[in-house]
């Protein structure tokens, strides 16, 4: 079994999404599986960078390729067909799965995410912590997987403070995904909601958190961390202090489990969910800050998990 994968923009070393799909793989490497390849994706590539970038992983004799994130859905599309011996996964997006994009993809695992639910706790988190009533959310890109993320922080705080506020921002539009590897855009929105008034934000931005996390610490207020448990992070350790909590989405679970089940001759197919209910999705509690309001947090937590409270996928929902 050979591994090769893609990674969304970023790479490895975005401290984020990306860093977490590594470790999954690394875990992998661990355990004695051959790794063909780690490509890196680049800011203002298109589509055929994609498909040429999973074709050289197969061309290289990779049996199972992972591409990390949304962005990779029409490129592998194109290229899954034409390797009908390699077991693909995709990360955060459904649509090889479910039929939005039609054609012949048994060889294509869709594994995503219930991001909602870990930013409505966190959510939860940042209304109970806030002194000002405000908070802000900061996404690296405004697309519906983000939107996922700003629909449950902005339900999660409402449920808890009916009358406080939340801004939401993007840093990037479609088709420039260069907001998940902007963090000095990131430091200011982030600059402009502390000045004005927010003292916590939920950075869901990957790499581009870095600067929300300067911001926060310039401005003496804190910052919410986004997919692995950011406080833990190496690379911020000199912004560890501002990180109150994470939103932690176990992407390294889901690419470790989808490289196990080819190893045992089963490959995942179809379109895995990772919530809180299987352990995809949590949030961290690394450096005391949520420790005195985790009876409320664990009561949110089982509410959803019970399917007493429906968390929104789409913002204003």
């Amino acid at each position: 079994m050979k591994v090769g994968l893609a990674y969304d923009v970023g790479g490895r070393g975005d401290q984020s999404f990306n860093d977490s799909a590594a470790a999954g793989l690394d875990k992998a490497k661990a355990a004695g599986v051959e790794i063909t390849g780690e490509l890196e994706a680049s800011n203002g590539e298109t589509d055929t960078n994609k498909e040429d970038r999973l074709r050289q992983l197969g061309d290289k004799g990779a049996t199972v390729i992972i591409a990390v994130g949304f962005a990779y859905a029409t490129p592998l599309s194109a290229v899954a067909p034409d390797y009908p011996k390699v077991h693909f996964a995709i990360i955060d997006d459904s649509q090889l799965c479910d039929g939005t994009i039609k054609g012949d993809f048994s060889n294509v695992a869709c594994l995503t995410f219930s991001e909602q639910e870990g930013s409505y706790l966190v959510g939860v988190a940042a209304a109970l912590k806030s002194k000002t009533g405000k908070v802000g959310f900061i996404g690296g890109v405004n697309t519906p997987l983000l939107q996922k993320f700003q629909a449950g922080f902005e339900a999660g705080v409402k449920a808890t403070k009916a009358d406080a506020k939340v801004e939401s921002k993007y840093i990037t539009e479609p088709p420039d995904f260069g907001g998940f590897n902007a963090p000095d855009k990131g430091e200011t929105i982030a600059k402009g909601m502390y000045s004005g008034g927010a003292d916590i934000i939920y950075a869901a931005a990957g790499g581009s958190g870095a600067g929300v996390f300067k911001a926060a610490k310039a401005a003496g207020t804190l910052g919410i961390g986004v997919d692995s448990d950011q406080y833990n992070v190496p690379a911020l350790a000199d912004v560890k202090d501002v990180i109150m909590t994470s939103m932690v989405k176990n992407v390294d679970v889901a690419v470790y489990a989808d490289i196990v089940a080819a190893v045992n001759g089963k490959p995942l197919t179809g379109q895995k969910v990772y919530d809180l209910k299987t352990g995809g999705i949590s949030y961290s509690t690394s450096g005391g800050f949520v420790t005195d309001i985790e009876p409320q947090l664990k009561e949110a937590e089982a509410k959803i998990v019970s399917g007493e409270i429906k968390v929104p996928t789409t913002p204003g929902s």
